[in-house]
């Protein structure tokens, strides 16, 4: 039990960390790292591990991520048996591909102007320096893709974290329920827009506290989330929607013309709409009464049932926009910089080079065309099927 509490508040503080905007990504590794120890948990420890630059793991990481870039390009057995060799040597350090050198972590960790395989507090060291003196970079790391790989550590660590917690708090409790869907919430909304899912889980925060106004401004974020996630799904239009005008002000209608491409049942698309009808009516009417400081209408039992509707209406909304994730998730070819060509390719520099000079002069890449560029074969080819958006 001792040794239980004290993993809770390691989480706690770590999922603070990673919440907050000024919050340190390398503190929270340093709290979840210590966490995995108490509680056993040797893969999460050796992912907090490499994150934190530990040599044991980021020299072996690098032999297998140079030579599986080399044997894109180079299909002999010399370079196949080597790479052989250093997947054996990652499994003997306990290293499980689908958690410590997945494809979206060896994008990240493969731009070496990103920081590469260097400690997270190092990475956000260089990328405060850069903020700090207003360059894009230093000749050596840039600001964007140093925020890049910062980003992604914040939420795969915010994800591992919320997991253990729920697990360690809530498992076999009926409390366990709605935190479920607020971590599954919080989750996909990182994905699709960072802002509205800290937005979201200020909300939350808020309605916790003792202060009257924090239940007032939980109130308008969660109007505000809305607004901000019809923006993100279904942009201001001219046009109607079945009568219902498409502006700017009109975000519950925004989020009707969503439901109305996106769910195929009938029945479900009334429900989902009834529900976005009431909480938006129910939060306009709230924050009308607010305006006009009518104070004693805004208890904190309002402001958590709006924390707790929005959820569930999001929950909603995302369970179909899953639906078309799949492809989403793909970047387009003849959007990708050079670093994507370069790492999700599997190509070197210079044929990422010659690609991205190709789809420049030309307009426009598809498989035939991709196929005629120097130093493009048959598995790169196959490559961009498998990485990329592309026409055949």
């Amino acid at each position: 039990m001792k040794q239980q509490k004290e993993a809770l508040r390691l989480l706690e503080e770590a999922l603070k960390e990673l919440e907050s905007p000024k919050g340190s990504v390398l503190a929270a590794v340093q709290k979840i790292s210590r966490t995995s120890v108490i509680i056993d948990k040797q893969d999460i420890h050796i992912w907090c591990q490499i994150q934190l630059g530990e040599q044991k793991y980021t020299r072996a990481l690098k032999k297998f991520l140079d030579t599986l870039l080399a044997a894109s390009i180079d299909d002999s057995k010399d370079v196949a048996d080597k790479l052989e060799e250093y997947r054996e040597e990652l499994e003997k350090l306990g290293l499980n591909p689908d958690i410590h050198y997945t494809s979206e972590e060896i994008v990240v960790k493969s731009k070496k102007s990103g920081g590469g395989y260097a400690n997270i507090g190092y990475i956000e060291e260089m990328y405060a320096a850069l903020v700090r003196t207003k360059c894009g970079n230093d000749g050596i790391y840039y600001q964007n893709n140093l925020n890049q790989h910062i980003h992604y550590v914040r939420n795969k660590a915010h994800e591992i974290a919320s997991k253990l917690f729920n697990e360690l708090k809530f498992s076999g409790t009926i409390g366990n329920c709605f935190d479920i869907l607020k971590y599954e919430v919080d989750d996909k909304l990182l994905d699709i827009d960072p802002v509205l899912a800290e937005q979201l889980m200020l909300a939350f925060k808020s309605v916790s506290s003792s202060r009257e106004e924090e239940w007032s401004q939980a109130l308008t974020t969660c109007r505000r989330l809305l607004e901000g996630l019809a923006d993100h799904i279904s942009p201001v239009k001219n046009e109607k929607n079945n009568g219902r005008v498409l502006g700017q002000g009109q975000y519950v209608n925004r989020l009707w013309a969503f439901m109305d491409s996106a769910i195929e049942s009938d029945s479900n698309k009334a429900l989902a709409k009834t529900h976005v009808d009431f909480l938006g009516s129910w939060l306009e009417k709230i924050n009308k009464l607010a305006n006009k400081g009518v104070h004693a209408e805004l208890g904190q039992l309002e402001a958590t049932k709006a924390v707790f509707h929005t959820y569930l209406v999001i929950a909603d909304i995302l369970e179909y926009l899953d639906k078309g994730a799949d492809s989403a998730a793909k970047p387009d070819i003849n959007t990708a910089t050079i670093d994507e060509l370069e790492a999700l390719l599997g190509v070197s520099r210079n044929i990422a080079k010659e690609i991205f000079k190709f789809r420049v002069k030309e307009g426009y890449l598809d498989f035939d065309s991709l196929a005629t560029i120097n130093g493009v074969g048959v598995k790169t080819v196959k490559k961009a099927r498998e990485e990329f958006i592309i026409d055949e």
